[in-house]
Formats: structure tokens, C-alpha cells, sequence
């Protein structure tokens, strides 16, 4: 078991609606469920996916690229605050990665809640690469299962992306 270290924020999105996000986000492209989008504001990109049950994973770098986050929004009723940093532990593959989470509403459009995680070790990218799902373990919530089938592309096609908005 390898534990690293994730840190939290409440600064990675905040959008109100889903007039905010055509502002905010150009679509670059689409592969295997995920849908790459350009944040316009960061100059950076990102790879976002809705599952079955509506929940919304997302995955990008901050401003200066240097920390990576995570996030996960569900619809469903939570008892996450936005006020309130939370401990959490990711299990991706072998690895156990643990932090804080801070809560997020209404980032994506009205009516969802979750975090980010902010982390910047290049092993948790490899493990979502490389790992089927992640079992996300929220210190005051149930446990739940992400489907990180096709990551290892989005995160191929983020990266070009990335590189673009470089030039």
C-alpha cells in the first residue's frame, strides 16, 4: 500500500450554470465516454464523464499546471458542506491515496454536489490510467465506486490538449 499525499480546494471550478460552463469551457474533442474541454479561464484542460446514475467525474490541472485535481458530483442527497474540509481516501488499484476533500455545490448546474481532491503526484494519473475504478472513501459518507473505463485515452488526449494551449 502506498499512501500520498492529496490536498483539497475549493478553488478548482465554481459554476453556477450551464451558461457559466459555455463561458468557461470549449469542447476540444471526445473519446470513450469522456469529453475533453478547454478552461478558458486557466488556459489548461480537462476531462469530464457522466456516469449511468448522472454522477459527473472530472479531472484537469490548476492554473499553473503543476497540481492535478479531482472531482466527483452526484445529484443524490449528501451531507457534504461547502465550509468543511473532509478526510478521504482514494483506493485505485493497489494504492491508497489519502487527504482532504472540500465540499463543492453547484459547480456543474443547480442541483449537484461533491469535491475535488488536488494532488501533485504524477503515481495517482498513473494508477486512474492504469486502474478499472476507484473506490473513493469519504470520512463521514458511504464509500462508493468510480468507473475509470476509458481514462488512460481521455487523459492522452488532455494531455495534447494541454500542450496546445501552450502554443
Amino acid at each position: 500500500m502506498r499512501l500520498s499525499h492529496i490536498l483539497a480546494t475549493t478553488a478548482a471550478l465554481t459554476l453556477g450554470s450551464t451558461a457559466a460552463m459555455a463561458d468557461k469551457f470549449v469542447g476540444y474533442g471526445a473519446v470513450d465516454g469522456w469529453n475533453v474541454h478547454i478552461d478558458t479561464e486557466k488556459g489548461t484542460c480537462m476531462v469530464e464523464t457522466k456516469d449511468g446514475l448522472d454522477n459527473v467525474i472530472q479531472m484537469g490541472l490548476t492554473k499553473d499546471r503543476a497540481i492535478g485535481y479531482i472531482g466527483i458530483f452526484t445529484k443524490a442527497d449528501t451531507n457534504i458542506r461547502t465550509d468543511v474540509k473532509q478526510d478521504v481516501a482514494l483506493l485505485i488499484g493497489e494504492n491508497l491515496y489519502v487527504g482532504e476533500a472540500t465540499g463543492m455545490r453547484g459547480n456543474i448546474t443547480k442541483g449537484y454536489s461533491g469535491g475535488y481532491v488536488l494532488t501533485d503526484d504524477p503515481e495517482v494519473y498513473d494508477a486512474i490510467r492504469r486502474a478499472p475504478t476507484m473506490t473513493v472513501f469519504p470520512e463521514k459518507e458511504y464509500s462508493f465506486i468510480v468507473d475509470l473505463a476509458g481514462t488512460a485515452k481521455a487523459l492522452d488526449l488532455a494531455k495534447k490538449c494541454n500542450e496546445d494551449q501552450l502554443q
